[in-house]
């Protein structure tokens, strides 16, 4: 079967979804990437077929710029950018994915859920397609917040009432892009879209979220599937020196690949753990320089990237901006978490960590060495927070992973 993926173009969503691409690809699938021409070598480097699409209005070096400027914000104005980027994609994978489609024999579409234009081609070319959710679910639930808000669960009539607000608050700020849309399905003679959900595919919506790090849900449909951590064994930029591990509690520190120019906060990362007899391991992501790195305090071990699934494997406490991949690669290897949410989804992930009871939660603006050291201390020595995170990697290693969900796949388009 020859399969396409619609993704964001960033990390957080393409190494889940490039793990289940090898999968299937591994089972005899032909499977191929459409987006921006930016992405070509990264998708090459994932072992994936790449068809480019958007070259008029998204030319080779607009990704890069857009990113760099998008690593300078958080909260709201990182969120406004954000909704105005994916309006722009919105429109380029509405207006070229159709022809591109075409030109490839594609038989069917495997779309992220934060791409709704993606399911919206399918329907226009009258082919299948599946959702797949490499971030937080973004089905509707009464009782569950929605997905950029740092709220916590509750089944009172006043969370109710506020959940409804933040949906219909969340609908007016993705306005731009559901017209944008809304444009093409008419232009299509296809339904307007109601909400949200209505974009998600019939057949199967499959969520690397593992059921143990949501909140309770009672509207998911029955073709939804927590599925956990899309992962597999695939090597990667990976050097690293091991041979500077000493022996004392480790720590992983990460703030992601779009937030990580952050320096701030990586140093107040150093000097908080420089005082403790911990040993900490920054992955900085390329977002310091080796002056930045030379002034940390204490000495911990800084480079552009780790093995962070192996590296975890030695840790006992992982600090980072409530990133999703970061918390599942840290809780599947039974690893608390101390989070610091900057923007997007990360304040829901927080709120996700607290609920159920595997890390804590500083904000940024409340963020500084004596309060930080607490915490570690904290979490380090109780040890409920270990407790908690060991749960939820049992329900990840009982979710299947990204075999259950490329069993899914070929299941559900058969």
């Amino acid at each position: 079967m020859r399969l396409g993926i619609i993704s964001p173009p960033v990390s957080g969503h393409i190494n889940p979804f490039a793990a289940l691409g090898r999968e299937l690809r591994r089972r005899g699938h032909r499977v191929t990437w459409f987006h921006m021409e930016d992405l070509a070598e990264r998708i090459a480097s994932e072992d994936l077929d790449f068809c480019p699409i958007g070259q008029a209005d998204h030319p080779r070096g607009s990704l890069p710029r857009s990113l760099a400027q998008l690593g300078r914000l958080q909260g709201w104005p990182a969120l406004r950018f954000t909704i105005n980027a994916i309006r722009r994609t919105t429109d380029m994978i509405c207006r070229d994915l159709p022809d591109a489609v075409r030109r490839t024999g594609i038989d069917a579409l495997l779309v992220d859920q934060t791409e709704p234009a993606g399911g919206s081609v399918a329907e226009h070319l009258g082919m299948p397609f599946l959702t797949v959710c490499n971030a937080l679910a973004l089905n509707r639930d009464p009782f569950v917040p929605p997905p950029f808000t740092p709220w916590g669960y509750s089944q009172s009539g006043w969370a109710r009432v506020r959940n409804a607000m933040g949906y219909a608050i969340s609908d007016r700020l993705m306005s731009p892009v559901t017209r944008v849309l809304g444009g093409y399905r008419e232009q299509w003679k296809l339904p307007l879209l109601r909400v949200g959900e209505e974009a998600c595919s019939k057949l199967a919506q499959i969520s690397q979220q593992p059921a143990a790090f949501d909140f309770p849900r009672e509207r998911l449909p029955e073709n939804f599937y927590y599925t956990g951590p899309l992962r597999d064994a695939k090597p990667r930029r990976n050097e690293f020196p091991w041979e500077r591990l000493d022996g004392r509690p480790l720590i992983f520190a990460s703030l992601g690949t779009l937030q990580n120019g952050k320096e701030a906060i990586f140093r107040c990362f150093a000097e908080s753990c420089a005082g403790l007899p911990v040993q900490l391991v920054i992955a900085h992501g390329g977002g310091l320089d080796q002056k930045a790195v030379a002034g940390l305090a204490g000495d911990p071990i800084a480079v552009p990237y780790a093995p962070q699934v192996e590296v975890l494997k030695k840790c006992a406490l992982t600090l980072t901006h409530a990133g999703l991949n970061t918390i599942l690669d840290s809780l599947s290897q039974g690893v608390p978490a101390i989070a610091i949410p900057l923007t997007f989804e990360q304040p829901a992930i927080a709120a996700r960590l607290l609920w159920v009871g595997a890390g804590c939660r500083i904000l940024p603006g409340k963020l500084e060495v004596q309060s930080l050291r607490r915490r570690i201390g904290e979490v380090m020595e109780a040890s409920s927070y270990q407790q908690a995170a060991a749960r939820v990697a049992d329900s990840i290693r009982e979710a299947g992973g990204t075999t259950r969900a490329a069993d899914i796949v070929e299941q559900s388009l058969k």
